[in-house]
């Protein structure tokens, strides 16, 4: 998570953020020139084909995606920029924030579970609309109580953040295959959510430092008035601009499916353990990437490293439609075989070789960087194995693996401190190499076709 660091003495050159920006900028421009969907003819770059009819719409329905996703993703990434250091502040020693966290991740392996399966039940709509009074409920509790309740902050924030996980994903694949866009036009849209949640992140570290200031005192509560406003925009977006997909199913009949779709087929099995394994060595990373760059006393503005992380997390976000729509003929699980291997070795390597800062800063972008490519592509694969109608529960249930680990080495390492950081990483990056396995056997039992549950 971002901390901000008074005392710094290392800093990351400024040159490295102009290099991630080139990189991004150049990646998404020359990618038309390296599609299918180039046009030898005219020498006109084609950057997406979705047909002559469907385009205008198309791009009207992402666009209008994107800009709620991004909205959402800002008010996610408010609570981050300051956390430790707020709690801090205000005096919360240490062993109450891992309390905290160790409630928090309760919150999210028990509500958050559960929700995935009520959404598809109810509605997207709905749960979408408890996020943003989520994060409503606590920028005014902020506002309003001058010491409030940790506890309740992390639980509503942990359950918050289960919800966007799953929920605006799922809501946008319904809706796009109920307003007839092409199934493959879905690629563009994972990778630009990857991409943007990236960047919203960064923008609300920027925002936040620049309403907080030098005057913590005065202004440590601006950003929650900020949470206000977007929550309250994005409420007013999803209640007026977007519409729900009816459900016709029951719970018994959603059970039934749930079983024979997603718990009695193979594929999705290790699609969700990959899933599993990403969510806890990316909560796991964010968790000790700071402690691992102080490590032996080294004193860094961690503030400036946290941008960097995001910045590669973005361009890896752009290596995806190189791959699936360029001109390269690598399977998905292929790719994501790498990616995962490239992952788990960079948590290994950092995790007992306590490198030189430039050197690790640059493993972390490149684990960064490696989550950027695979987020959307397993969003892609469960596309293909996943019908949308079970895709929220697929996805919730498939963190509770992750959620359940993640909060044990909360209380025995974070807690009682029984288990060294360097343990964590490493059973992180064996999870990781277990991905890689689970995407190599996807691969081999290949797939067939599935018939959307309610029509059968």
């Amino acid at each position: 998570m971002a901390v901000v660091i008074e005392s710094s003495v290392w800093e990351p050159n400024p040159s490295l953020y102009t290099l991630l920006f080139l990189a991004c900028v150049f990646s998404i421009a020359l990618f038309p020139y390296a599609s299918k969907n180039f046009s030898s003819s005219s020498r006109t770059p084609v950057v997406f084909d979705h047909g002559v009819s469907s385009s205008s719409s198309f791009l009207r329905f992402q666009r209008n995606f994107i800009l709620l996703y991004s909205l959402a993703s800002v008010v996610e990434g408010l609570w981050s920029v300051f956390g430790e250091m707020e709690l801090a502040y205000y005096g919360v020693s240490r062993e109450h924030i891992v309390l905290s966290l160790c409630v928090g991740t309760g919150a999210s392996l028990f509500f958050g579970t559960i929700l995935g399966v009520v959404s598809d039940l109810i509605g997207q709509k709905k749960i979408c609309l408890l996020f943003c009074i989520l994060h409503l409920f606590i920028a005014l509790l902020k506002r309003t109580v001058a010491h409030p309740s940790i506890l309740v902050a992390s639980i509503c924030l942990s359950v918050s953040a289960s919800i966007f996980s799953f929920s605006f994903e799922t809501w946008m694949v319904v809706h796009h295959e109920k307003q007839g866009h092409r199934r493959d036009a879905l690629n563009e849209t994972f990778w630009l959510m990857s991409f943007f949640e990236s960047a919203s992140l960064i923008g609300s570290q920027i925002l936040s430092n620049w309403l907080i200031d030098n005057n913590v005192e005065r202004n440590l509560r601006s950003p929650s008035t900020v949470a206000v406003v977007v929550a309250m925009m994005c409420i007013v977006y999803i209640t007026k601009g977007w519409a729900e997909v009816p459900q016709t199913a029951a719970f018994k009949e959603y059970k039934i499916s749930f079983s024979t779709y997603i718990l009695g087929d193979k594929r999705i099995w290790l699609l969700a353990w990959a899933q599993a394994c990403l969510h806890f060595s990316y909560v796991v990373f964010w968790i000790l990437w700071a402690p691992t760059v102080v490590a032996d006393g080294r004193e860094v503005h961690l503030g400036l490293i946290f941008p960097c992380l995001l910045g590669s997390r973005m361009l890896g976000s752009t290596l995806f439609p190189w791959i699936t729509g360029g001109l390269s003929s690598l399977r998905t699980e292929d790719y994501l075989t790498c990616a995962f291997i490239i992952a788990g070795m960079v948590l290994c390597i950092t995790a007992y070789d306590y490198q030189e800062i430039e050197v690790l800063v640059m493993l972390f972008c490149l684990f960064s960087a490696s989550v950027g490519l695979i987020s959307p592509s397993l969003a892609r694969l469960r596309t293909m194995y996943v019908p949308n109608e079970l895709r929220g529960g697929m996805i919730s249930l498939s963190q509770a693996p992750a959620n359940v680990t993640i909060l044990f080495f909360l209380v025995q390492g974070g807690y009682y401190r029984n288990i060294e950081n360097s343990t964590i990483l490493v059973i992180a990056a064996m999870g990781l190499f277990t991905a890689a396995g689970s995407m190599h056997m996807l691969k081999r039992w290949g797939k067939q076709p599935y018939q959307n549950w309610h029509k059968s």
